[in-house]
């Protein structure tokens, strides 16, 4: 186990990721434990069945990826990560009904032309 305190992370934090892809990662605040790193690959946990998905869609709907690399992160088709999200409830595209409107107006002027 490696052990960095909170001012080296937050000074260099990609040391620390380097870390955790190879072993645990205490980080210590103040000579107290305070989390602990653990590269996912390490553990395997993104082969098992379902977790990919599952972790490509929260992260998705918390907005922390994008539409595409998070159907990438779940090794989907993005027809397919589409569906699958759509599926459960959470929308692919969210817009104000000004953007909407926008967007619509944008359209009738190309079909126009």
């Amino acid at each position: 186990m490696i052990t960095v305190n909170v001012s080296s992370l937050k000074n260099n934090p990609s040391e620390a990721l380097r870390f955790a892809r190879d072993d645990m990662v205490l980080v210590m605040n103040r000579d107290k434990p305070d989390a602990l790193m653990v590269g996912v690959n390490q553990t395997g946990m993104l082969d098992m069945p379902g977790v990919r998905a599952a972790l490509a869609t929260a992260l998705f709907k918390e907005g922390a990826l994008s539409l595409a690399r998070s159907a990438r992160l779940a090794q989907m088709v993005l027809a397919d990560f589409i569906a699958h999200v759509s599926r459960l409830g959470i929308p692919v595209i969210s817009q104000t009904a000004a953007e909407v409107e926008q967007d619509m107006d944008t359209l009738d002027q190309w079909l126009a032309s």
